[in-house]
């Protein structure tokens, strides 16, 4: 004789799991990533929230803006405070991000080669209740560091981005969703996205994305004209021709208490 009672809670038990086989569900808030492709492969459709998303890259900044900036600029507006960018290889253009929905005043760049001033600049910024996002280079940070950062992420609610490198994909991490970024080699106008990490089955062919923003490809090319012509007619290159870009915190040597950051100016 069956047992109806069992047989019941078994069906109701197996919609609210999840299964291997299948993209799981967020368990969280996401921000949506700006790319419908990438946007299909990814539990609730975008980016985590209060969770760390690792990017495994073989040059230290490739692709980056072009990933995340839709989402960088969403979680600014929703959120209304700033992205912290700490260990950045290069000098952020602020024209250009701005260009593309990030303004400039909503950039806070905290340079230091230390990996211990990093990591607790990282840990600061998170703990701020005005940062909008945190995107981290930390090539040299340890799975318990890691997991630190991890912990700090879910418990103020900030969606964290690390940068490591791609040799880093052959050990453990504790981010909810790893990332492998790198230019395709047949057409190097597309960028190769593999999932190494996400709450679902593997994903067996990389999702591709246009290199470039097709409006940031045209504004390029008329910022490039308008130089030239006016280099043309002024027969001379201008002196100091640098763009504002963002603003820029020093820390290496500087030491302060749990929650130094509240009280650095985040923006300019």
């Amino acid at each position: 004789m069956g047992l109806p009672f069992l047989d019941s809670f078994s069906a109701a038990a197996g919609r609210g799991v999840w299964h291997a086989d299948e993209l799981g569900l967020a368990d969280a808030q996401v921000v949506a990533t700006g790319h419908a492709a990438l946007d299909a492969e990814l539990p609730g459709g975008g980016w985590p929230v209060g969770a760390m998303t690792e990017l495994l890259q073989g040059a230290p900044e490739a692709h980056v803006w072009r990933l995340l900036l839709p989402a960088l600029a969403q979680a600014v507006e929703t959120r209304g405070g700033p992205v912290v960018l700490i260990g950045a290889p290069y000098e952020p253009c602020g024209p250009s991000l701005a260009a593309q929905g990030l303004p400039v005043e909503a950039l806070m760049w905290i340079k230091s080669d230390a990996p211990a001033a990093r990591l607790w600049a990282c840990e600061q910024a998170l703990r701020c209740a005005d940062v909008a996002a945190v995107l981290a280079w930390l090539p040299q940070a340890r799975v318990g560091e890691l997991r630190r950062l991890q912990l700090a992420a879910a418990q103020h609610d900030v969606m964290l981005f690390v940068c490591r490198p791609e040799s880093a994909a052959r050990g453990a991490s504790p981010a909810r969703l790893r990332l492998q970024v790198e230019r395709c080699e047949a057409d190097a106008s597309q960028i190769e996205l593999h999932i190494l990490k996400r709450r679902g089955p593997p994903l067996s062919s990389p999702v591709m994305l246009p290199a470039r923003n097709e409006r940031m490809t045209a504004l390029l090319a008329a910022a490039r004209l308008r130089r030239k012509l006016r280099l043309q007619q002024q027969g001379t290159v201008p002196a100091g021709d640098t763009a504002t870009s963002a603003t820029v915190v020093r820390i290496d040597a500087w030491k302060g208490g749990p929650n130094a950051l509240d009280r650095i100016a985040v923006v300019a």
